[in-house]
């Protein structure tokens, strides 16, 4: 079945439905007022299909309450609804009330937040996490405030009603059960518990999704056991990020060493292989360059390659140096812009960079290290290995490097030099295909080389200890792969971190049967508007304001986006900004920091470089 989003009627049809009309009338007793429930469905939206279980209808007569859920009830996305932890949500007549108010809507039917429970009475402002109540048969634990995702403006026909609902502290809670029973519309709610610090469902949300958060608050939420898991782990990394302070710790990311491009000069090249080059970069007036993290990246803007100028990004390869940076590039059959870094670019040349940045970083770890790279891929990996041997890295570090053969091996002796300087190292290095030639200059560089791919017998041979920090880079089939292996070798998931080239994968909760399609131009007319890079998948596009935001610009590409709420409140969509300005159609609740963009609710107002 395909439904359409209707939002507020003024007409409700049907004998279950119940209408709700601002009376003022606010009783003290807490009741359930309507028993809603709804199974998945899938609704056109937007030139897509969304699966969603949002839409609920009330129902008559008692129903049973399941562990997981309310009995002819489901949830269309699991990852953000439903489960034990979310098997009821909870939403309240008086907020009901306020949004007739506040969008001048006069009638609203009961189910229209995806509610399975509207109750009279029980405010955001008065629950707690960790309250029980009794209803009917049935007993319920508070468990977190409702995740406010960009459904809800589906069903209701406003698109901002995410924000909305964060902003007037009416989000409504979800309720684990503790004892299943019937309930039925009509029944009391009694609280028989209250929670251990009397957390109430808006401050936690708060807390969450706005600004200025209390250290204290956060500590205290993380003491609470009825909360969530998925809360507790958002806060938890709220509160490492806060107690680290604002030079931030090992998964916090550092502020770009300048804004947007500046001109370095080319002042080396080699050739590290027959396809790859390396190229040494200072400023022009060789004054000092912020030092970078080892593992990220450069972003290369280059006139010369086409028009509009193509963008790219590389990793820097090189050891941590105050007035050079090294990148090396891989000449693709197809590649544009690394055809031209190879044939164009020449010592002395200029090139337009931005500032170091990225994710995919080395930690501080004093343990075990494990870095793994293919093909190319090793250029950030090795400017980990080169800080790791600077320091040097007083724990075991492993060094595993797949690539075709020895021709195609990179940095083979450097990466041995470096490894010769680490207390206890160990090396794997896999060649899929080997040839020996007398002349090769790398022949032999590498001892102990492995042929074939790793495997999970081969992995297991180097003894690799299961508290070890991994980090992957390469091709996105060959880190799949790895990080299976890994996984079955020992090493935890959240343990494993990865780098990959290109676009990451997106991120869009509830959308189906979507087809990948390569970033291309949008359809229609040429826009007049402002040039829009996306970085990652090398592409321009010039602005239209037939596109309300830069999200919506980037789906109109087919550029692979990431997002949930659509409307300034998640940050899911938050995208490092390499150049231009851009304005806000809506203000977000909480404003990213600098050098950063939310793409649901932001629109150009100059050439912008945005890394996506």
């Amino acid at each position: 079945m395909t439904a359409s989003p209707e939002g507020f009627r003024s007409g409700i049809r049907g004998h279950h439905n119940v209408l709700v009309r601002p009376t003022g009338e606010c009783r003290q007793l807490a009741r359930l007022v309507s028993l809603n429930v709804g199974m998945p469905q899938d609704v056109a939206w937007q030139g897509r299909t969304v699966r969603t279980g949002i839409w609920k209808t009330p129902v008559s007569g008692p129903r049973m309450v399941h562990r997981f859920n309310v009995a002819g009830d489901g949830q269309g996305d699991l990852g953000g609804h439903g489960g034990e932890q979310r098997a009821v949500l909870v939403y309240q007549l008086d907020s009901y009330r306020h949004w007739q108010r506040a969008l001048s809507r006069q009638e609203i039917e009961y189910g229209l937040f995806g509610e399975n429970f509207t109750v009279e009475g029980l405010g955001d402002d008065q629950v707690c996490i960790g309250d029980r109540y009794r209803v009917g048969e049935a007993q319920f634990e508070v468990t977190q405030p409702r995740v406010t995702c960009f459904r809800v403006g589906m069903r209701t026909g406003e698109p901002r009603m995410a924000a909305l609902m964060v902003a007037a502290h009416r989000p409504g809670f979800y309720l684990r059960v503790i004892t299943e029973g019937h309930v039925q519309a009509g029944d009391e709610i009694v609280r028989t518990q209250r929670g251990r610090h009397a957390l109430s469902v808006a401050a936690l949300d708060a807390l969450l999704y706005l600004p200025d958060r209390d250290t204290a608050l956060l500590r205290q939420s993380l003491d609470e056991p009825a909360l969530s898991p998925g809360w507790r782990r958002s806060f938890t990394e709220l509160l490492a990020a806060a107690e680290a302070g604002p030079t931030g710790g090992p998964e916090v990311v550092q502020g770009p060493g300048w804004a947007g491009f500046r001109p370095l000069r080319v002042t080396r090249r080699a050739a590290e292989t027959a396809d790859v080059t390396s190229f040494h970069l200072q400023a022009p007036d060789a004054s000092r360059l912020p030092i970078p993290r080892p593992g990220q990246y450069l972003t290369l803007r280059l006139p010369g390659a086409g028009d509009p100028p193509p963008v790219r990004s590389y990793s820097l390869s090189g050891a941590a140096c105050p007035d050079t940076y090294r990148i090396s590039v891989k000449r693709e059959p197809r590649g544009l812009v690394s055809a031209y870094l190879h044939t164009a670019i020449q010592v002395g040349s200029i090139i337009d960079v931005a500032a170091p940045r990225g994710e995919f970083v080395l930690g501080d770890e004093i343990g075990p290290v494990l870095l793994v790279s293919a093909g190319i891929g090793l250029t950030p990996v090795l400017a980990m290995l080169h800080h790791l041997a600077a320091v040097p890295h007083p724990g075991k570090v492993w060094w595993i490097h797949v690539t075709r053969d020895a021709r195609s091996h990179a940095f083979a002796q450097e990466a041995m030099t470096a490894l010769a300087r680490l207390p206890e190292s160990h090396c794997a290095v896999f060649h899929t295909a080997i040839f020996h030639t007398a002349g090769d200059p790398q022949a032999g560089a590498v001892p102990g080389v492995v042929r074939g791919r790793p495997t999970r017998e081969s992995l297991a041979r180097l003894g690799i200890p299961a508290d070890a920090s991994a980090y992957l880079c390469g091709p996105a089939s060959f880190m799949a792969d790895l990080h299976g292996l890994l996984v079955e070798s020992g090493l935890a998931g959240s343990r494993i971190h990865t780098e990959l080239f290109g676009a990451r994968a997106p991120i869009n909760p509830g959308v189906v049967g979507a087809r990948a399609l390569a970033p291309h131009q949008p359809a229609g007319a040429v826009g007049q508007g402002p040039p829009v890079t996306f970085a990652r998948s090398g592409l321009t596009v010039a602005w239209d304001d037939r596109w309300a935001t830069l999200l919506e610009l980037a789906e109109g590409a087919d550029v692979p986006t990431r997002w949930a709420c659509r409307s300034g409140v998640c940050h899911t969509c938050l995208t490092p900004v390499l150049s231009g300005d851009f304005d806000y159609d809506l203000a977000p609740l909480e404003a990213p920091g600098p050098g950063q963009v939310l793409l649901c609710c932001a629109r150009p107002r100059t050439a912008l470089v945005i890394d996506l």
